[in-house]
């Protein structure tokens, strides 16, 4: 189907969210089968010890967790501290969490110690950003000047009484945490589940189709998608692929052409992979450091693939290009921000 595709459903008993472009996977989102926090959570946490070697500290939280925040100044041992789950802990780790809480809606974010009235730079009309400017003035009347607020890019097409309740309650809620600094560790506000994530992040472009019936990942080719992203093995075009493999330190990309080896057939393949690895990248979960071994080609062509890569990025967030090494690699890193896509489904269950 041509046009944005919202589709909710269920995978292996729990719920799971998927964005179709053009037919083609382009968000994912699933539960974990456990309670693993998940980013955005934010927890009423007890510092613990500081490790100086790494800039950071460890934090107490519930249930004999612990978290670990990248900051050393200002935080003593046993101080009670407001942290936000800023991404996934990789196995054997602490929970990443940061001091910098964002309490997040579909059109509207409160930020903490980061004060001003701020409107999506996506939004161009100067009489809406006036009515928005004028709306989160009255929204943020009588507010902590600590407090900050940005109006997200969908309110571009949102009624005004719905823009003003998130503005409402996004305040409220941030109000009520922030003055909540009694007791032990505790989880003050859950992360966004995957149908949440999706209604929150997800409708801006706005969708063509919702489908949040029964059985609508089959229907929508949704499970075979998935499945997919489970195995190494990516086909491009021309009859070239790409292998995707993750280690423990760092995820390994091995682009083939095929049975054509000439020049112009690697470049060509080379261009198709990297314009979908974000994509992968992205549904499958992983970050940190990546290292792509594309396939043999001139040097007088890397710019090209230069190019498309620093196009293909452009949109994904906190990635840094790093580029060509000493022995033809290609290296970046891209921050994980959220849970392997393998960690939760193994398979799909049949």
């Amino acid at each position: 189907m041509i046009g944005r595709v919202l589709v909710l459903d269920e995978i292996a008993g729990r719920q799971a969210a998927a964005l179709l472009v053009d037919g083609r996977l382009e968000e994912l989102a699933v539960d974990p089968a456990d309670d693993t926090p998940l980013p955005g959570a934010i927890y009423r946490a007890v510092a613990d010890r500081p490790v100086k070697g790494q800039g950071g500290i460890f934090v107490k939280l519930p249930q004999g967790a612990s978290g670990f925040l990248r900051q050393i100044s200002g935080v003593a041992p046993g101080q009670r501290l407001l942290v936000q789950v800023s991404g996934p802990a990789e196995a054997g780790k602490a929970l990443p969490v940061t001091t910098r809480l964002l309490f997040k809606s579909r059109f509207a974010i409160i930020t903490p110690d980061a004060p001003g009235l701020n409107i999506s730079r996506r939004i161009k009309d100067e009489d809406l950003r006036s009515g928005l400017a004028a709306m989160a003035e009255a929204g943020m009347a009588g507010a902590s000047p600590a407090l900050g607020l940005i109006l997200r890019s969908g309110c571009a097409e949102a009624e005004e009484d719905a823009i003003a309740e998130d503005i409402a309650a996004m305040r409220g809620l941030a109000e009520a945490v922030l003055a909540d600094l009694n007791g032990g560790p505790e989880l003050l506000v859950d992360g966004a589940g995957a149908h949440e994530l999706a209604f929150r992040d997800w409708l801006d472009p706005a969708v063509d189709e919702a489908d949040t019936e029964a059985g609508s990942f089959e229907r929508h080719g949704v499970i075979e998608a998935v499945e997919e992203l489970l195995a190494p093995r990516i086909g491009l075009e021309g009859g070239g692929h790409m292998m995707l493999e993750p280690t423990r330190a760092l995820v390994a990309v091995d682009v083939n052409t095929g049975p054509d080896t000439s020049p112009a057939a690697s470049l060509k393949v080379n261009i198709a992979a990297a314009r979908d690895l974000p994509r992968q990248l992205r549904l499958r979960g992983l970050g940190g450091q990546v290292v792509v071994d594309f396939a043999p080609m001139p040097k007088r062509d890397r710019h090209i693939l230069d190019q498309v890569m620093k196009a293909a990025f452009k949109a994904e967030g906190e990635t840094n290009l790093a580029g060509w090494t000493t022995l033809g690699l290609y290296e970046l890193t891209r921050k994980r921000d959220r849970l392997p896509l393998a960690s939760l489904l193994d398979r799909i269950p049949g």
